[in-house]
């Protein structure tokens, strides 16, 4: 196919996917109400943490609790985004060796998984999304989703936000292609995915990990998952530094994106069809 049919059979297929994934709302309802408990919970938890420690050392780690609170529920809902395992349908194509019969459409498979991929997961995340969100603005003020810092690191956190998102689309195929033609289990590949939502900043804010630790952390390709964007939304990255950051976002996700298309063509050169 040319550049022009692809990009109209990708466009066809992402809305197509969309739209399947609007269909399990009840899935999103109660999707909503673990990442408000969750996110609730953490609120709890860091108050407690930033009250009664001693000599006030959670005051001094480079974040206020305002902006931890703000930094919880932003991290809740931009977990979504996140791939915690391998799309369902694809996974399904790779072990009951449907893979053969996706080898035969005109469309590249990369590009064909990565659009089905991304799309099955904006479905219906989004709309969790926003409503998690929703629920941090309605909090108690003390439990509340803050305001932005500053209306240009807004503006630069909703442009991280889109770099988010190709992100993790591009790692989770790139996870998507080391899983193909293997045979020997799923636990490797759930386990990188774990090791990614750990390094994200939605379990705990990067930030207050250990210091020797940070330039590590913002290197690393998982802080743009989250960290990056929410960082810019409460102040502690400022709008100067929105660039740079954004900057490694895109080469994370163009590296994932050259890595996993590699691994995906050297494997379809000798690719098992399992199943039957």
């Amino acid at each position: 196919m040319n550049f022009r049919n692809t990009c109209k059979a990708s466009s066809s297929l992402f809305r197509i996917r969309m739209a399947e994934g609007l269909q399990y709302r009840a899935s999103a309802i109660s999707g909503v109400f673990v990442s408000v408990f969750w996110g609730f919970l953490e609120c709890v938890l860091f108050t407690v943490f930033y009250t009664y420690s001693d000599n006030g050392a959670w005051n001094n780690n480079g974040l206020s609790l305002s902006q931890t609170i703000s930094y919880v529920w932003l991290a809740q809902g931009l977990f979504i985004l996140q791939s915690m395992n391998i799309d369902g349908e694809i996974m399904a194509k790779i072990n009951n060796g449907d893979v053969g019969v996706e080898l035969c459409r005109p469309m590249n498979l990369y590009t064909h998984w990565f659009v089905k991929s991304s799309a099955g997961k904006l479905g219906t995340s989004w709309l969790r999304s926003l409503a998690t969100i929703l629920a941090g603005l309605m909090m108690p003020v003390s439990y509340a989703l803050g305001a932005p810092a500053s209306a240009l690191g807004f503006a630069c956190f909703l442009l991280s936000v889109v770099m988010a998102f190709v992100l993790c689309s591009a790692f989770a195929m790139f996870v998507t292609a080391i899983r193909l033609n293997i045979t020997w289990g799923d636990g490797p590949t759930y386990m990188l995915l774990l090791f990614s939502g750990i390094l994200s900043g939605t379990y705990l804010p990067l930030r207050l990990w250990p210091d020797f630790m940070q330039t590590f952390l913002y290197l690393q390709p998982f802080g743009g998952f989250a960290d990056i964007p929410v960082q810019l939304y409460i102040g502690s990255l400022a709008p100067s530094g929105a660039l740079p950051a954004i900057g490694l976002q895109l080469f994370w996700s163009a590296l994932f994106i050259f890595a996993g298309r590699s691994i995906m063509t050297r494997k379809l050169k000798s690719i098992i069809v399992q199943g039957g």
